[in-house]
């Protein structure tokens, strides 16, 4: 079995990746495919965001099925830093697995990304993930913790600093300063901070959005800080994007947006809210330990510099 590359999915693939991402989170308990992996396998790239699909096919019983899959985005030409490198995720059916289909699917990634270092993550921080990423020539290079607290606890409400106002976002209006506040809050994080407004338009799309839950924050007519909320299917909040401008930093807006996003999730009933931050970022996690939020999981990246193909 090798892996296929394909620019684009079938309709057909794209339920076949569905169900084979639903039986890997049924199986592992986590979810193999971030929303951004989730939203390249229905919407695909673009001119902006180039991306290859990897598929490995087996055949049991004379039926053939999608039993791997993984995605890469390639970088933009001409792009250097984090911007310079492919990123991606991969999954493998757990009916497949042992069957050296994670390798090909590795090899596939890394085929498209030369001569690009490649970044990828893998969810949930498990043993198998780690012992492919070793033997594919990986070093572990970044955490992501999946930090949880209840929404029944005490939650302050927001002490807003002087001359700054909150409100919530307006759809159509807001867009174009939303993306520059969000470029300048994650300057240091690509995966962020380099979104365009087709990445903001496809969760414009989604069923969860919700105008309502997204807080801006401003001053002057500027915006200079938002929180983006987000309810899950199943019912758990989410801190899902929290900015704030640079030059506002340590004058307790992050905190005001925080508490206003929490005490919105709360009065829409929800029991726990969940967030992700970086393990390097020690302000973010003092801020969020200090509203009750522990440690619930960890996610890897792994990375293998840019080179020939080695043979693959």
């Amino acid at each position: 079995m090798t892996a296929r590359l394909t620019d684009t999915l079938s309709q057909q693939q794209r339920a076949a990746v569905d169900q084979l991402s639903a039986a890997a989170r049924d199986a592992d308990q986590v979810a193999p495919l971030s929303e951004h992996g989730v939203l390249r396998v229905r919407y695909g790239g673009d001119a902006g965001h180039p991306v290859a699909h990897a598929i490995v096919t087996a055949t049991d019983d004379g039926t053939a099925a999608i039993a791997g899959y993984g995605y890469v985005d390639l970088p933009v030409p001409g792009a250097s830093g984090e911007d310079g490198e492919a990123s991606g995720e991969l999954v493998v059916h757990p009916a497949y697995r042992r069957r050296g289909l994670g390798t090909e699917l590795v090899a596939a990634l890394v085929g498209a990304s030369v001569p690009h270092p490649l970044r990828v993550w893998a969810h949930g921080d498990l043993p198998a993930a780690a012992a492919l990423a070793r033997s594919a020539g990986f070093e572990r290079v970044r955490s992501l913790h999946q930090l949880r607290r209840p929404l029944s606890g005490p939650i302050p409400a927001p002490v807003v600093p002087d001359g700054v106002t909150l409100r919530t976002f307006r759809t159509g209006a807001d867009e174009a300063p939303w993306l520059r506040l969000n470029a300048r809050a994650f300057a240091k994080h690509p995966e962020q901070g380099a979104w365009t407004a087709r990445d903001l338009e496809l969760r414009e799309r989604e069923p969860w959005f919700d105008p309502a839950g997204l807080f801006i924050a401003e001053r002057g007519g500027t915006m200079i800080g938002f929180h983006w909320t987000k309810v899950h299917p199943d019912g758990v909040g989410e801190v899902y994007v929290l900015g704030v401008d640079p030059d506002e930093h340590g004058g307790g807006l992050g905190r005001a947006l925080t508490s206003a996003g929490l005490r919105h999730l709360r009065d829409l009933g929800l029991n726990d809210v969940m967030l992700y931050v970086d393990g390097d970022n020690t302000a973010a996690l003092t801020m969020y330990q200090h509203f009750g939020f522990a440690t619930w999981r960890t996610d890897v990246m792994y990375r293998r510099p840019g080179a020939a193909t080695d043979g693959w």
